[in-house]
């Protein structure tokens, strides 16, 4: 890999698939690790040394596959947008057909996994918040197949806007709790999901569905 910098000389830095991946304190260079309250510590930790052996567990990843084989309908189709392609010159545009997956979208991928780590942790309630919709249907689709108790927070204007999203929540089983503080949308779901699993870490899972949260939830 070569980089070049403004004065126009090259440099060349070696690269790795490992580069971006944490360190055993969940250390991305200066930034990462742990700032939570110390009652989530401990869920933390056992999410930690579960995820670890996950890895490594050849059954773990003969189930998973089997799950997104069978269950979530992968592999999807890569397809090639044609007319799109023409429309703007260039290069070929290809499409991965995430939508076709159980739910309609990638979601699924992450909750399906997740679930299988809920019942290695011997939880047997989960929880999640959802902006769109999309991961708390995929959360609760997962927890309809385990069978799991699964609450999903949702912001009052979102629960709005999504009524198709939180009817097929219900659906499957899942209780949708309102959010009515700050904007009533995603950040504020996520404001109060935390509160409640720091208060029920014995028995409860939360199902992060973006990129946030203390290591190791963001791998």
């Amino acid at each position: 890999m070569t980089a070049t910098v403004t004065s126009g000389a090259s440099v060349s830095r070696p690269h790795s698939a490992t580069a971006h991946v944490p360190d055993a304190s969940g250390r991305f260079g200066e930034f990462g690790r742990r700032f939570v309250p110390e009652t989530l510590m401990q869920a933390l930790d056992q999410l930690t040394v579960e995820y670890e052996k996950a890895q490594r567990d050849p059954e773990f990843h003969r189930e998973l596959d089997g799950l997104l084989k069978n269950f979530v309908g992968r592999p999807n189709p890569l397809y090639f947008a044609e007319r799109l392609t023409q429309h703007l010159g260039g290069a070929k545009i290809y499409l991965k057909r995430e939508d076709l997956n159980h739910t309609g979208a990638h979601k699924i991928n992450n909750t399906m996994g997740q679930g299988l780590l809920t019942r290695r942790m011997g939880k047997q309630r989960v929880i999640a918040e959802t902006g769109a919709g999309q991961h708390g249907v995929a959360t609760a689709v997962a927890c309809a197949r385990f069978g799991f108790d699964c609450v999903v927070y949702m912001g009052e204007e979102d629960i709005r806007r999504q009524k198709l999203n939180v009817f097929n929540m219900k659906m499957m089983g899942a209780e949708v709790r309102p959010v009515t503080s700050g904007s009533k949308t995603h950040r504020d779901a996520i404001n109060e999901a935390m509160p409640d699993w720091m208060s029920s870490v014995a028995d409860t899972h939360y199902i992060i569905g973006s990129v946030v949260g203390p290591h190791p939830i963001p791998q």
